[in-house]
């Protein structure tokens, strides 16, 4: 029995609580992962593990062992790494989750660069606006946008998120410019819901460094940022939007800017992981690179003064 496998196997389905999820994400047979586990056990002369129908827990043994464990795999990482003549090569398998925006303009145009400096490390890349559970569906870290409420979850921050009001010159035309927000009266909105409340978020604004909430009449309300962007450049209300997706069409002409002297809070970018799971030299790898992309990516600089 190869041991650090073993462990490897077994820190996997502790950290998505499934046979079947360690098992995708290693691209391992799930026959393999159960045997793995079964022999391990053997071996240990414990029981790790208590399986119902609805779940996996830990024994008291079972949770003593995977501490271990993590802090073992980590010791053999940093003792590899420390010895450059060993060449050590981050390699290995990630799942990385991230809202639409980040991966598709930040991350995409950059991953021939990423892929080059690092051949042997396979990504799978889920890019959607809801927020996927890190530890229930295997995922290796999540890079989001906005207040962060998963206390085991360690966060790096990667980049201020900033945001503009727009609207089409057509809607403009028929609806008139507003200088104040006391002149919003009257006006009509595209909403977006929040991915961490599931509810329609107001026009929010920062007046004397305070945020200010705006409540108008929606005309509609998605959940996906691509609809959002359509259906504003249709002309049907005023929305905020990211500034690094308003950009192509405030040059274009296509969009303008709202009321720019109260832009909409910024909201912090960041790269999570859970603090009590193994942090392979490929995560490693991939944070390092992605906190190097973003410190540096000019749409993820604020609007100048």
């Amino acid at each position: 029995m190869d041991r650090l496998q073993a462990m490897e196997v077994f820190i996997r389905v502790v950290d998505t609580n499934s046979f079947t999820k360690a098992a995708h994400t290693l691209n391992l047979p799930r026959a393999s992962v159960t045997n793995i586990i079964q022999n391990l056990e053997a071996y240990l002369k414990v029981r790790l593990l208590q399986r119902t129908t609805r779940r996996l827990n830990l024994t008291a043994d079972g949770a003593s062992y995977y501490e271990r464990c993590v802090r073992v795999l980590a010791e053999i990482d940093e003792i590899e790494s420390a010895f450059s003549a060993t060449k050590v090569i981050p390699r290995g398998r990630l799942r990385i989750e991230t809202s639409s925006p980040i991966g598709k303009m930040i991350m995409l145009p950059a991953l021939d660069d990423f892929h080059a400096r690092y051949p042997e490390i396979e990504m799978t890349l889920g890019m959607s606006d809801r927020r996927v559970d890190i530890i229930e569906d295997g995922v290796d870290c999540a890079i989001r946008v906005g207040s962060l409420i998963d206390s085991n979850m360690v966060a790096r921050r990667l980049a201020g998120f900033h945001f503009l009001t727009a609207a089409t010159p057509a809607y403009l035309e028929r609806h008139g410019v507003p200088r104040t927000l006391q002149e919003l009266d009257g006006h009509v909105a595209v909403k977006y819901i929040s991915a961490r409340t599931s509810r329609p978020m107001e026009l929010r604004f920062v007046v004397d460094g305070k945020e200010v909430e705006v409540k108008i009449p929606g005309t509609f309300t998605v959940n996906d940022a691509e609809a959002h962007i359509a259906m504003g450049l249709k002309g049907l209300g005023l929305f905020q939007i990211a500034r690094m997706l308003a950009l192509p069409y405030l040059q274009s002409g296509q969009l303008v800017e709202v009321l720019p002297q109260w832009k909409p809070a910024a909201m912090e970018t960041s790269l999570i992981y859970p603090q009590d799971r193994h942090q392979s030299l490929a995560l490693r790898a991939f944070i390092q690179w992605m906190m190097e992309l973003c410190a540096q990516h000019p749409l993820l600089a604020g609007p100048a003064e």
